[in-house]
């Protein structure tokens, strides 16, 4: 999802009522997570594993690099970043004890080189031999707002190696263009991305584009969303809240990895609200701060208010 979007409230009471029906009760899955940290904030695994474990799923977590804050801060940042070595021997210790076995899904978001990218492929091809039903989230973490903030090599390796491997992709909308070649003018633009990514070489099943905008509205965005499984694509359009966060694109493929594992391909349309709402309710409850109110959202994570109904294209 587009780092744009944001708030207007901030509230961190609990609901008076909570549909306990609606939240997981048992274990839901193990993930492995593999994204950037940072100490102050929530961005990458602080921004995606608390509603994942909230939700019902163990996970376990790599981080890409681990820095102070995230880089959007005026005064910079400090910190350090793994290598594809590194993350390499991480992998190997879990190997070497057997607990590669368990994972029923991976995800991963900002990778900033191509060592480390291409070790990714390799934990993704060897979780799948322990477990064929893997189901791997990739956030093509690459930019916003027509700014590229990896290395232009990465682009390729996405094309060629990594999209032929995922089962999710939640790109925003200059990710989406970046690695289709195609811009999104129109909703048919949208929707022939999408087709793209459905289709020889990708085969990717399930597509989410966040966030696309149309000849410069400020006023609205619009999600699109297509399941191969059921043959159903959808939209939602929804209001662009005021201000800009960092991380939001991190909080969405986490709920949604969740929502889309707890209601499946029949429910798909409710999955996508649930992920939305989410979203816009930890931003309505973030502002005046310059970081994401997750835990004062923890109920909302929990049972997301759907404000925007989903519809079938």
């Amino acid at each position: 999802m587009s780092s744009s979007q944001t708030a207007s409230s901030s509230s961190s009471v609990a609901p008076t009522t909570i549909d306990y029906s609606s939240i997981p009760s048992c274990l839901n899955g193990k993930v492995l997570s593999v994204q950037s940290h940072v100490v102050h904030g929530y961005v990458g695994n602080r921004a995606a594993v608390f509603p994942l474990q909230l939700l019902g799923f163990e996970v376990d977590f790599i981080n890409s690099v681990q820095f102070s804050n995230h880089t959007g801060y005026s005064k910079g940042w400090k910190g350090q970043t793994l290598s594809g070595d590194e993350l390499a021997q991480l992998f190997q210790g879990l190997q070497m004890n057997n607990l590669e076995g368990s994972y029923t899904h991976l995800l991963t978001g900002y990778i900033g080189s191509e060592t480390f990218l291409s070790n990714i492929l390799h934990i993704h091809d060897s979780l799948v031999e322990k477990n064929p039903k893997l189901i791997y989230v990739c956030d093509p973490v690459m930019g916003d707002a027509g700014k590229l903030y990896v290395p232009e090599s990465l682009i390729q390796i996405y094309r060629d190696q990594v999209l032929k491997r995922a089962s999710v992709i939640t790109p925003n909308q200059f990710e989406a263009e970046t690695l289709s070649g195609k811009k999104i003018e129109t909703e048919q633009d949208a929707l022939d991305v999408i087709n793209l990514f459905h289709s020889e070489p990708y085969n990717i099943p399930v597509v989410v584009l966040t966030s696309v905008e149309f000849n410069n509205d400020k006023e609205t965005l619009v999600l699109y969303a297509s399941n191969r499984h059921s043959q159903k694509k959808y939209r939602i359009k929804f209001k662009r809240l005021p201000g800009s966060f960092t991380g939001t694109g991190d909080v969405v493929s986490a709920l949604f990895l969740a929502f889309y594992t707890i209601h499946g391909d029949n429910d798909f349309g409710l999955a996508l609200e649930r992920t939305l709402g989410g979203i816009q309710a930890i931003i309505e409850r973030t502002k005046p701060s310059e970081e994401l109110a997750l835990i004062a959202s923890r109920f909302v994570i929990l049972d997301p208010p759907i404000k925007y109904k989903s519809e079938e294209i």
